[in-house]
């Protein structure tokens, strides 16, 4: 399971973080593909890279198979589990921009520079259940986007292509985004302020403390609920203004859902945990992340890599 958030600081550059939540790892490294590298795209819909790209992934047969990404033009995109729901066409759609599912990070980041153009491309994409080999099936996902200005989410299901206006910049896992973004309505009474002294017959009641405000905010690890707890800190974090009070954010505002192993089995029995924390900065191209067994913060500069190189760099 996952979660991802976005913002931005205080002079309009995008941060967009997620939470990827497994019972372990894929080898997953940063990865840099730069402009002069030339993509393998079973049907076409990634003939160049526009935009040099750095994200956390793997590399599969030459190909970057993208978890989370951004890019040098400040857009960035994650891909979230959506199992039961995501349906993606059984083979290429004619007249549409076919893109294969484990490309479609890769397609949005090094084609677009706005959420804007990505959302009018959208509108004639089929992404399709395309396989990059038989070791890797096709992830049932759904993505958030996201620029300095807002976010959409994507969901491709057995009607087709659904684009959301994310007006609350999160995305969780299953049900849709839909369902989560009318749920927030169970939840309007909740805000941080500290709550006034309340009288009772001849009693005069004042809160233990701060907090009294949150209460209904869930705290399971259930999609729904990580899907409320963190838009409501996204919503209340006060804006930032330099890099290093953002990254702190993000990473922050993403510990109030990560998940600890041994408290949320699958039904395989094993257990969920937060694998890795990662936070594409626009305001420097900066990848940072960190992993359930080292807390500690890294990061790799886009421009530090060759980004107009011609190779894959794994870092």
């Amino acid at each position: 399971m996952c979660t991802g958030i976005r913002f931005s600081d205080g002079s309009g550059h995008l941060y967009l973080a997620r939470n990827l939540d497994w019972t372990s790892g894929y080898g997953e490294r940063v990865v840099v593909t730069p402009t002069g590298f030339t993509p393998t795209s079973p049907f076409g819909a990634v003939p160049s890279i526009r935009h040099a790209t750095i994200g956390m992934g793997i590399v599969e047969e030459g190909t970057p198979l993208y978890f989370d990404c951004g890019n040098d033009a400040g857009l960035a995109v994650a891909g979230l589990n959506f199992p039961g729901y995501a349906q993606y066409a059984t083979g290429p759609v004619e007249g549409a921009t076919n893109v294969a599912a484990y490309e479609f990070p890769l397609w949005v980041a090094s084609q677009f520079s706005s959420v804007d153009e990505v959302e009018q491309a959208l509108a004639n994409v089929a992404i399709v259940d395309k396989p990059i080999n038989e070791k890797y099936p096709s992830s049932l996902l759904h993505w958030i986007i996201g620029d300095a200005t807002r976010a959409i989410v994507v969901e491709y299901t057995a009607d087709g292509m659904h684009v959301f206006d994310d007006d609350v910049d999160v995305l969780a896992n299953q049900p849709g985004f839909a369902w989560h973004h009318e749920n927030l309505r169970n939840y309007l009474n909740t805000e941080p302020d500290f709550p006034q002294e309340t009288v009772l017959g001849r009693a005069k009641l004042s809160p233990f403390g701060s907090g009294s405000h949150m209460r209904g905010i869930p705290g399971d690890y259930y999609s729904p609920s990580r899907f409320v707890r963190a838009a409501y800190v996204n919503e209340h974090y006060p804006t930032k203004t330099t890099e290093e009070e953002n990254v702190s954010r993000a990473f922050h505002t993403l510990q109030q859902v990560a998940m600890v192993d041994g408290c949320a089995a699958m039904s395989s029995g094993e257990f969920e945990k937060t694998i890795y924390t990662g936070l594409f900065s626009g305001a420097t191209g900066t990848y940072y992340w960190n992993t359930y067994e080292d807390p500690s913060v890294r990061s790799v500069r886009l421009a530090d890599h060759s980004p107009d190189g011609a190779e894959l760099v794994v870092v």
